[in-house]
């Protein structure tokens, strides 16, 4: 697509390849840029750099923003430790990634409130995700219940610890973020969006030298591997969905440097390491334990360690001797973040690297076939050999899922069971369907009890009575065994999972086949080419009813859930 006039989003704009995409952005004319990143300082500092850079570019153009884009957006500018160390704090964040994905968690959360303001046309993700959400480390959270379990802590101990964990779970984290992103672009019509990713490794593999322990590689290093592998692979799905962003990812797996070359203070989170004045008459005994942390600690001089480093952004500061062993033949090596960012821009442009991720999943993975195409139909006369065979019908068994479409497969069953084809079911009234298919299910007690048995309760057509096994799958159970039974409620049940007699519905069902017939309708009578699958041809001219048929169209046409890539 051409970025002349477009507005972009940057995510993290400040760091090391967003810096290099930012800039190259510019020469490409867009309407205007939204740099962000993590602090107000560094978003304000970055854009006040890139006007005195830029001139002639009108006010406006640069735009800063800041904050944390996988909380909510009260939370966006508190440090995280804070959101966890506060019970209230950390029970809506546990709120916004564990309980179900509604209106007031997306339009409550950081990345929705950005996007819908802006509006962007292309996002361009260049913060490290994968690092963010793995280096919160479950397994220090994990030593520390287990530390508090074997002190024989009070109950309350064991709940804020266990809160503590549930925060740090990485996959559903992951997976809110992704729900919420395609949201707000959905919303904002967001046209593409470029991610670019990380391997966790710098490209080596499970014998890279440099980790985070004593085990090689460390299970926190391989955590951010299986984060960064987990959001290829939403990524994916999300390049898959019609009608969203195009999706794709620039996946580095080497170092990335650099930033700048200099001299002076060396600092550590921020801070300039200070240095100790220490000498060997200090040295201590070794006996007894080891303190990892002195209780008598020794003093640091005003001194603070200085000397000539190379910036590599988001991954630190190195020294000379780093720098060398890291980006040697044979170990990490490098890319410069003008050459990622080369690349996402062409990719943007509608050219081809080779290396975008999303791509290269998409032309690696084994697909529908012509031989499976061209067997299905086979194993679906056999089956219905067999149905007639048997005289039974083979409907659902809920072992597919969901069970949205073992209710409506039963459903249409039931239909067909009573009426036979479409434009009978057209024809009646819906009092004639709902009192013909209610007298089907309470003469036939061996197909309603098959349809409770699978654990699809039957909302009788006076809507206030329900027949059901023991156990139902709709609503789920969720910690609580009773649920209120509001009118909303069994609105909601009946739509997820109940196959519902109520006259309502069999309005909607009369509606669904007439807007199936009239779609076919409008196919030429004459037309006999490969245009179109859903021929007259394909529903048998509507006098019989295919019930796999029937909701594999309400998927596509009502759900909106038709597979994009074939």
């Amino acid at each position: 697509m051409d970025i002349q006039n477009k507005t972009v989003l940057v995510l993290g704009a400040f760091g090391l390849v967003g810096n290099a995409v930012t800039r190259k952005l510019i020469s490409e004319n867009p309407r205007r840029i939204i740099a962000t990143s993590l602090f107000e300082n560094e978003a304000k500092e970055y854009v006040s750099t890139l006007k005195n850079d830029y001139p002639d570019k009108p006010e406006g153009f640069f735009v800063p923003w800041w904050g944390n884009i996988f909380v909510r957006n009260e939370f966006k500018d508190i440090n995280r430790f804070e959101i966890l160390a506060n019970r209230e704090l950390r029970l809506k964040h546990i709120h916004d990634i564990m309980d179900d994905f509604t209106d007031d968690i997306l339009q409550e959360s950081s990345i929705y409130n950005l996007v819908t303001s802006y509006q962007p046309d292309i996002i361009i993700d260049c913060i490290n995700s994968a690092t963010g959400i793995a280096y919160q480390d479950i397994y220090t959270t994990y030593r520390s219940i287990k530390k508090t379990i074997e002190s024989d802590a009070s109950k309350d101990e064991l709940i804020d610890m266990t809160e503590k964990l549930i925060s740090t779970l990485y996959i559903p984290q992951l997976i809110r973020h992704i729900q919420i992103l395609y949201s707000s672009m959905s919303k904002s019509k967001t046209e593409i969006y470029v991610k670019v990713g990380t391997s966790g490794t710098g490209g080596m593999g499970l014998n890279i030298p440099y980790t985070h322990s004593e085990e090689r590689p460390s299970r926190v290093l391989l955590s951010k591997s299986s984060v960064a592998g987990a959001h290829s692979l939403l990524l994916f799905l999300m390049g898959r969905t019609p009608e969203g962003a195009i999706t794709k990812e620039i996946k580095p797996t080497a170092a990335i440097a650099w930033k700048g070359i200099s001299y002076g203070e060396i600092k550590k989170k921020g801070d300039p390491i200070k240095l100790y004045d220490l000498g060997v008459e200090n040295a201590v005994e070794l006996n007894g334990n080891l303190q990892l942390q002195m209780t008598n600690q020794f003093d640091t001089s005003n001194e603070v360690l200085k000397s000539v480093f190379i910036d590599t952004g988001e991954n630190g500061t190195f020294s000379r001797g780093e720098f060398e062993a890291i980006t040697a033949q044979g170990q990490m090596e490098y890319v410069t973040p003008e050459e990622i960012a080369q690349d996402v821009l062409f990719e943007i442009k509608g050219g081809n690297t080779g290396h975008d991720i999303i791509n290269a999943l998409d032309n690696a993975t084994f697909g529908p076939t012509y031989r499976a195409g061209f067997l299905q139909n086979s194993a679906v006369e056999e089956l219905q050999e067999l149905e007639e065979k048997h005289g039974t019908s083979s409907v659902a068994f809920e072992l597919l899922g969901p069970p949205r479409l073992s209710k409506l497969l039963h459903e249409v069953n039931l239909l067909k069971l009573c009426f036979g084809d479409m434009r009978s079911i057209i024809a009646a009234t819906p009092e004639e369907l709902t009192n013909k298919v209610f007298e089907l299910i309470r003469s036939n007690k061996k197909l309603s009890n098959e349809i409770i048995s699978i654990g699809i309760p039957i909302l009788l057509p006076d809507g206030k009575k329900l027949l059901r096994g023991n156990q139902i799958k709709i609503p789920p159970f969720r910690g609580e065994n009773e649920l209120e039974l509001t009118e909303k409620n069994i609105e909601l049940w009946s739509h997820d999972g109940w196959v519902d007699l109520r006259e309502s519905n069999m309005k909607r069902w009369q509606k669904r086949f007439e807007l199936l017939i009239k779609q076919t309708e409008k196919i030429p009578a004459h037309d006999t080419s490969s245009l179109h699958v859903r021929n007259r041809r394909y529903w048998k001219n509507f006098k019989s009813i295919d019930i796999g048929k029937v909701v594999a169209w309400i998927f596509i046409d009502e759900e909106k859930g038709k597979r994009m890539k074939d």
